[in-house]
């Protein structure tokens, strides 16, 4: 199969899971941007995109979509320094920054899937995994500001995430251009207005994620996720649902003034 077998098919197919990875966390941001200003909408959002069927489907298709980007990244790799040969530990003069970003791709890949890694531990496995389980969580998984409020108590999570942000910035804004490339357009006039668009879309996308990240520290550290009247009650609406929350004596502190 020519997907598998050509270096143009595979460079198509991380091209098309480029585009769907990039419009993914393009409504990533979004959706976070959603706790910057209204806290309780954004704990709808999550209870919507809960385990219900679709988001399941969701979240499989994005999982396979990973890897499959992931396997061709390294596969393409491989294949492009087979090619090189010898010539690659030659010493060049460094390139420009988008060139640089193209270079390491891979290494800032590597970067932004540990941070995956750190971000689901902290909030899929808490929130879409136990529902899927039947277990028992800390909080009701709907509660989506209570895992911000317990993950940016942390001093390393708004570090860790920064870096994952930066690393993100680098290699969303050449694969972005770069994406299109594989597709064709490569000609000098189109090729500058994709580096320009990629260049605006990222650092937005980016710069959201980063002012997310320094607002949802100062908020946790302020105590506003669990002092906020409205969302108490919500918290309340929550865990009388009986979502998979431990409420009682068993539950942590927090939930505790949430149901009493």
């Amino acid at each position: 199969m020519w997907l598998t077998s050509s270096s143009i098919g595979r460079k198509l197919v991380m091209a098309v899971t480029g585009v769907c990875l990039i419009l993914f966390v393009t409504f990533h941001a979004l959706m976070n941007g959603v706790a910057l200003f209204w806290p309780a909408a954004y704990n709808e959002v999550c209870n919507f995109l809960g385990a219900n069927w679709y988001a399941l489907i969701a979240s499989a298709g994005l999982a396979l979509l990973f890897i499959i980007h992931i396997i061709y990244a390294v596969w393409l790799t491989v294949q492009n320094r087979k090619a090189r040969g010898n010539d690659r530990y030659n010493v060049v003069k460094k390139p420009a920054q988008v060139e640089w970003a193209s270079q390491n791709m891979l290494v800032l890949g590597i970067v932004i899937l540990a941070f995956l890694v750190l971000h689901l531990i902290q909030f899929w496995a808490k929130m879409q995994l136990v529902e899927v389980l039947g277990i028992h969580g800390e909080f009701p998984p709907q509660a989506g500001t209570l895992f911000i409020n317990e993950a940016f108590s942390y001093w390393f999570t708004p570090v860790v995430y920064i870096i994952g942000f930066i690393a993100l910035w680098f290699h969303f804004n050449h694969g972005f251009w770069s994406m299109f490339q594989s597709c064709g357009w490569n000609n000098d006039v189109w090729i500058k207005r994709l580096k320009c668009i990629g260049m605006w879309w990222s650092s937005i996308v980016v710069a959201l994620f980063i002012a997310q990240a320094i607002v949802f520290t100062v908020q946790a550290h302020k105590g506003t996720y669990t002092s906020d009247p409205a969302l108490l009650e919500q918290y309340m609406e929550f865990a009388s649902e009986g979502k998979n929350a431990v409420v009682g004596d068993q539950a942590p502190c927090i939930f505790q003034q949430v149901c009493e």
